[in-house]
């Protein structure tokens, strides 16, 4: 997942760098930015996690930056900053680190339990 969540971050900050330079734009960009990775940064933190509801917590926040930053991505596609196209493969990383995280803080969740 370091690798993955590094290479996302990365695709992302090319991508804004495509982005038209409009206040609008500017102001998804960053927001986007900073959630896409935000996603890595949390879990590298997750891995050094001080304890079991520690490492549980910061899998949550990828959840939650990984759902934020398949937000702007929607929202820049329907707003027409940037075409479908360019922005499909994107989408579709986000959406499968949403699914990849929701999974990993559950049953982070549930092995803290036992």
């Amino acid at each position: 997942m370091y690798e993955r969540t590094m290479d996302f971050s990365v695709r992302i900050i090319n991508m804004v760098r495509c982005m038209p330079r409009g206040v609008a734009e500017r102001a998804l960009a960053e927001q986007l930015l900073r959630s896409a990775t935000s996603i890595g940064a949390n879990y590298r933190e997750a891995s050094h996690a001080k304890s079991a509801n520690d490492f549980a917590a910061k899998l949550k926040i990828c959840e939650g930056e990984a759902a934020e930053s398949l937000y702007w991505i929607q929202l820049i596609i329907k707003s027409n900053i940037m075409s479908q196209s360019k922005m499909t493969a994107l989408e579709q990383e986000a959406k499968e680190l949403v699914a990849i995280f929701t999974t990993a803080a559950k049953k982070a969740y549930e092995r803290r339990k036992h």
